[in-house]
């Protein structure tokens, strides 16, 4: 699935293309893409056509748009990438891309300038169909009195990006924990946003291993964990994210280039940089974890004592 820096890429071409558009028209061409709308693909065709779409917004890998002008009822477009999902701004006449679920024709803000007062299309583009559009009622959130956010989303932990992320608070529920480091990091209700691109990154960085017992993290550990989850997402986001196939790509459909520079991630059996850059001799290593895997060097992050695998 698409991690923090993905989405957050996905957020910044929506707000540059879509925010401020009135919809036109909606065309669902896959109900299955709307599965999570409870009231049908008809309902939600029929509420959002009129809508006027406001500045996107992302907490960790959760993103939507709240929709404008609505009154008490707010709602917002929620966005689920899932495994290939792709948000698309394109042409109205331009060649549609296969597995095309769902289409929203734009039409120009009030406030449009040169070259923006024609219409687009906002495509939903989802060739295995995990992901969808749903529109969800706004809740305030729990965590910050007179911030909205969807009601599916207000169990989302903060993202390390967030300004107002509390490292030291997160540390202290790390600390409650009885598990593996990695686990609690992908536990999106405590911190959101990594998945174990990231995860495996950041824990490199840091020279952590991924099963270390998170009741055993002081405070320097966990503040230099958060620093790394920091760097290297800004790092991801500054080359569009990372893009191992066709999948996950921008607004304009352009990939990312970030695996290029990953150093753990889907190096196994590579010689680990740090090392080599120590005159040391290390290889990378992938074992199972999580129905999924983890990458690290067993020289810069050796296994714990009470290892929680």
């Amino acid at each position: 699935m698409p991690e923090l820096p993905e989405v957050e890429v996905v957020r910044r071409g929506l707000e540059r293309w879509a925010a401020g558009r009135p919809v036109s028209a909606v065309e669902v061409l896959d109900a299955r893409s709307t599965r999570r709308h409870d009231a049908g693909p008809a309902d939600f065709a029929e509420r959002l056509t009129g809508a006027r779409l406001a500045v996107p917004e992302r907490r960790g890998k959760y993103l939507w748009i709240p929709l404008a002008d609505r009154g008490p009822d707010a709602h917002s477009l929620v966005a689920h990438l899932g495994m290939s999902g792709q948000l698309l701004v394109s042409e109205p006449g331009d060649p549609e891309p296969r597995h095309l679920r769902i289409r929203l024709l734009l039409e120009p803000a009030e406030d449009a300038g040169d070259g923006e007062d024609r219409s687009r299309e906002l495509r939903f583009v989802d060739q295995r169909i995990f992901g969808g559009l749903f529109l969800d009622p706004l809740v305030e959130a729990a965590d910050r009195p007179g911030q909205l956010l969807p009601a599916s989303v207000a169990h989302i932990g903060r993202d390390p990006m967030d300004p107002v992320f509390d490292p030291e608070a997160v540390h202290r529920r790390l600390r409650l924990r009885r598990t593996g480091l990695k686990r609690a990091m992908l536990d999106q209700t405590l911190v959101s946003g990594i998945g174990n691109i990231y995860a495996d990154e950041a824990l490199w960085r840091a020279r952590l291993h991924y099963a270390r017992p998170t009741e055993t993290l002081n405070r320097t550990e966990s503040s230099r964990l958060f620093e790394a989850v920091r760097e290297v997402m800004a790092e991801a986001l500054s080359q569009g994210g990372t893009s191992f196939d066709s999948l996950y790509v921008n607004v304009n459909g352009d990939s990312g280039y970030f695996d290029r520079s990953l150093d753990v991630y889907g190096r196994a059996g590579q010689p680990c940089r740090r090392c080599a850059r120590q005159g040391r001799e290390s290889i990378i290593v992938r074992d199972r974890f999580m129905n999924r895997s983890s990458a690290y060097c067993p020289r810069c992050q050796p296994v714990p004592r009470r290892a929680r695998w």
